[in-house]
């Protein structure tokens, strides 16, 4: 891969846009230029393939890690670009060749002006690399190593033996705006990559307790949303101090509803964050059944509150499936540091697990809930 000069980059959901297809590539060609931001090249666009070129060498590595990040693109390959003569094919093709093992040719004959079949080209250009070391042999079907050829109309070979996978989903920024409760734990964050997958403009609320959280914790919120920026670039961060709300609710409510009155305190807060910047709805990290605050009970209870939709991307998925994704975005080491989130703070031995709304809106109307809430935001 040392002496690659071209990045070819395939993307997939975008051929089902229809008439909409022009506004979702100009979107994931502005996302690429934007993550590649700091770096030399150039981009290239030609019959439904991108090509990133011109670029150093030592900063290969790095532009494609940053690729892979970014949603709408499938896959991607480090390839050599090469003018369309069969003879100069073949011998990169040796070059580039492993010394054994069991191999096979695949072409692609775009370009209509190169007089041969796909299959043809394919098999001069393996029986050149088939004579030039006796420890290879053809296999088209249990194969060590995979050469591909792609003839493009433009007189341009792109020969490449490594497909790289990315982000997939949709590009970022073409599936609305949303406000996320970003929490410093596992799940929140992986809610954010789930719906930033799905071209979603994520705007993330995290509610912070201090003197009773400390300030590592609010850190750590920093941080994951650092983790993320590769993915949802320019995401925006709302702190909202939280203790006096959790002080009024500890002192005026029982105290197996905390959870259930202190999630409705954030839901209506979230919501307002969400109008003041058009954003059309909301995003937990819900996982039903996984805590005491996430039956279907309680879920319909923080719902209560407000009119916009809430979005949980992680509903249905196992803790395992989870963490999985959360290593993947590398927000997991962060989010298992001992430092508590707000949630954690005068937390019940036993909270209620199936609450009455109806209980809950008795519990709340010693509240002055709009005081408390302008006071936080106020402050945020």
């Amino acid at each position: 891969m040392d002496n690659t000069n071209c990045i070819l980059l395939r993307f997939g959901e975008l051929f089902l846009k229809g008439g909409n297809r022009a506004y979702f590539e100009s979107v994931l060609i502005k996302n690429i230029k934007s993550a590649l931001k700091g770096f030399k090249f150039k981009f290239v666009k030609s019959q439904g393939r991108y090509y990133i070129e011109e670029f150093p060498n030592e900063d290969l590595e790095e532009i494609i890690s940053l690729l892979t990040k970014v949603f709408g693109l499938y896959s991607l390959s480090p390839a050599y670009k090469i003018k369309t003569d069969i003879e100069e094919i073949k011998k990169l093709a040796v070059k580039i060749s492993p010394a054994e093992g069991k191999f096979r040719v695949t072409v692609n004959r775009a370009d209509a002006s190169v007089n041969m079949r796909s299959m043809d080209i394919a098999r001069d250009i393996g029986a050149e690399m088939f004579m030039s070391s006796n420890r290879l042999t053809v296999d088209l079907f249990n194969y060590d190593f995979e050469l591909s050829v792609d003839m493009r109309e433009n007189g341009f070979s792109y020969v490449f033996y490594k497909k790289i996978a990315c982000a997939g989903g949709l590009p970022y920024g073409t599936g609305g705006r949303a406000v996320l409760l970003l929490s410093g734990g596992i799940d929140s964050p992986v809610s954010a990559y789930q719906m930033a997958k799905r071209g979603v403009i994520i705007h993330a609320v995290h509610y912070h307790s201090f003197p009773y959280t400390s300030e590592l914790a609010l850190q750590k919120v920093h941080d994951i949303a650092k983790k993320l920026a590769p993915y949802i670039p320019d995401m925006r961060l709302t702190v909202v101090p939280f203790t006096d709300i959790q002080t009024e609710i500890h002192k005026n409510c029982p105290s197996d509803f905390m959870i259930t009155i202190m999630r409705r305190f954030m839901m209506r807060i979230a919501e307002r964050v969400a109008k003041e910047n058009g954003a059309g709805a909301l995003i937990t990290g819900e996982s039903l059944g996984q805590v005491a605050s996430q039956t279907i009970e309680s879920i319909n209870c923080t719902n209560a509150v407000v009119s916009l939709p809430v979005f949980r991307p992680l509903i249905g998925m196992d803790k395992e499936d989870i963490i999985a994704i959360a290593k993947k975005i590398d927000t997991y080491e962060i989010s298992i540091r001992p430092h508590q989130d707000c949630c954690t703070v005068f937390l019940p031995k036993n909270p209620v697990i199936h609450p009455k709304l109806k209980d809950a809106e008795v519990y709340e109307s010693k509240l002055d809930i709009t005081a408390l809430e302008d006071s936080a935001l106020q402050k945020s």
